[in-house]
Formats: structure tokens, sequence, C-alpha cells
């Protein structure tokens, strides 16, 4: 997750509200592929959070899907997949070369 600078962490620090998130990012593991895909990103859209990535294992490598929340259906429109490369500018600037990561163990 991503939050705003100043955002409130509730009194033990440990909560964020969702108006305080700019980006979820959601890696999604073998065990809860269902859930990370399906009932989470349905979770955060009613919730309202703008910005959500889901990252997906492709070749050893990972895949990043991004969405966008559309305020009139609460749900998550697909603003693109990238491969090799992640380079945004919303919900800020982003430049990672998703070939050097090391994959995992």
């Amino acid at each position: 997750m991503v939050a705003r600078a100043g955002a409130d962490l509730g009194p033990k620090g440990t909560r964020l509200l969702p108006d305080d998130v700019c980006l979820v990012a959601e890696v999604v593991a073998e065990d809860s592929a269902e859930r990370d895909r399906d009932a989470k990103p349905r979770k955060y859209a009613a919730a309202g959070i703008v910005h959500l990535w889901r990252v997906e294992e492709e070749d050893a490598l990972p895949v990043v899907h991004t969405y966008a929340l559309d305020p009139a259906t609460r749900t998550y429109a697909p603003t693109g997949i990238f491969h090799g490369r992640l380079k945004l500018t919303v919900p800020f600037p982003v430049d990672i070369d998703l070939s050097t990561l090391e994959p995992r163990r």
C-alpha cells in the first residue's frame, strides 16, 4: 500500500482510512489467487481506493496489471499490462525495470 503523507494511522499505528490510500499493489499468490484477483479488488473498489496494481508471475518475472477506479460504477477499469518495465505517471511517477528483479525462490 502507498498512503498519503500525514495519513492517520490510528492510535496503534496499524490502520489506514481508504481516503488516505493512494495505491494498493496486490501480489497474487498460488494459495490465494482467486481471492487476490476477485474478492480483494472488489473490496478495494467498494472502499473507494482509486489505484490498484495486481502483480502476477510469468516466466519467473513479474507482470503488473494496473487499474483505475471508475467512480460511477465503483469498479476497476484496466489501464495497462506491463512486462519488462513499469513506467507510469499516475498515481505518481514510477519507472521500474521489472526484468532486474530477483525471481522468487
